[in-house]
């Protein structure tokens, strides 16, 4: 059993540690680790979270099991001004993966979008991220290749994934 609950500023400090965890083993063998360090520091500062928090740039949630937190998301419905909800982050602890977690979000994910009227999800996954075999068995698909420059020299070499909500 899961819950998942909003997080606030005061809770930055646990995103960052479960992002500082989850990571390395998720993007290891993709980025060099300068490329980690550089987006780890631009997306995951006390500045970067807190302003979009705070602004609700993003809606940031924290995921618990019965122990303890072991994951967020972040979300933005209503993206582009459509009826949709971008998925802009998830990551569970990696102890947690295989029992269901994962499946259990999305659907919880899915409930929230659909309560703030939009009809589908939207996510980008690094074309070379194993997440993106478990995406494609919860039913999205990829809907286009972005390469998008993040400053330094780097980009994100990713797939747009988007998936319809049953109503």
């Amino acid at each position: 059993m899961i819950t998942i609950t909003e997080a606030f500023v005061e809770d930055i400090a646990k995103i960052q540690e479960i992002a500082h965890i989850t990571w390395p083993i998720t993007y290891g063998e993709i980025l060099t680790s300068e490329q980690l360090d550089y987006m780890l520091d631009l997306i995951y500062s006390n500045e970067a979270l807190s302003k979009q928090i705070e602004n609700k740039e993003q809606l940031f949630y924290l995921i618990s099991d019965s122990e303890a937190i072991i994951g967020f998301i972040g979300i933005e419905h209503n993206y582009k001004n459509e009826s949709i909800t971008k998925i802009h982050k998830i990551y569970l602890l990696p102890e947690t993966q295989g029992k269901g977690y994962g499946k259990t979000v999305f659907e919880e994910i899915a409930k929230m979008a659909s309560e703030n009227n939009s009809a589908a999800l939207l996510l980008n996954v690094n074309r070379f991220n194993t997440a993106l075999n478990f995406y494609k068995k919860l039913g999205f698909k990829i809907k286009e290749t972005v390469d998008i420059e993040i400053g330094n020299g780097y980009l994100m070499e990713d797939y747009v994934m988007g998936k319809d909500i049953l109503k």
